[in-house]
């Protein structure tokens, strides 16, 4: 199956919005261990964890895409909804395996880890935030030269 350009390129914008906040919770997690020694660790335990959970949520989108684009080209609708819930299944099987990782391996920082998982969708609707936003000051700059 081809990768549609609508898929890679959504993807692409979520791992550059994964891959920031990720680098954001990382310089967070510095902070409050240069505060905080000896409550809060800091070590190459607490980077590859949250690499490693950035991934896997960039991967849950991407195969999220892949699965919109199939079930798009699906004429039989129980088809398609048969699809689209087998795939959710792997797609939460796989994040709560990683969730169970990281919980269970002491070299991974579980809370690194974890957070990650849930940065796809935040970016999500701050993108939509923010458009919404810019879509509002261009409708009242349009209004105010009239």
């Amino acid at each position: 199956m081809k990768i549609q350009k609508a898929v890679r390129r959504e993807t692409e914008k979520v791992a550059l919005g994964v891959a920031i906040m990720t680098a954001l919770m990382l310089g967070i997690f510095f902070a409050l261990h240069l505060v905080f020694p000896g409550k809060l660790g800091f070590s190459l335990g607490t980077v590859v964890s949250a690499l490693l959970g950035a991934a896997v949520s960039v991967l849950n989108f991407f195969l999220m895409g892949l699965t919109v684009q199939h079930v798009a080209g699906l004429e039989d609708p129980k088809e398609a909804k048969r699809f689209m819930q087998k795939s959710y299944v792997n797609r939460n099987t796989m994040q709560i395996v990683w969730m169970i990782v990281a919980v269970a391996v002491p070299f991974v920082h579980p809370i690194a880890g974890i957070l990650p998982l849930f940065f796809p969708g935040l970016f999500v609707r701050l993108q939509g935030f923010f458009r919404k936003k810019r879509k509002q000051k261009q409708s009242k700059g349009v209004r105010s030269k009239v």
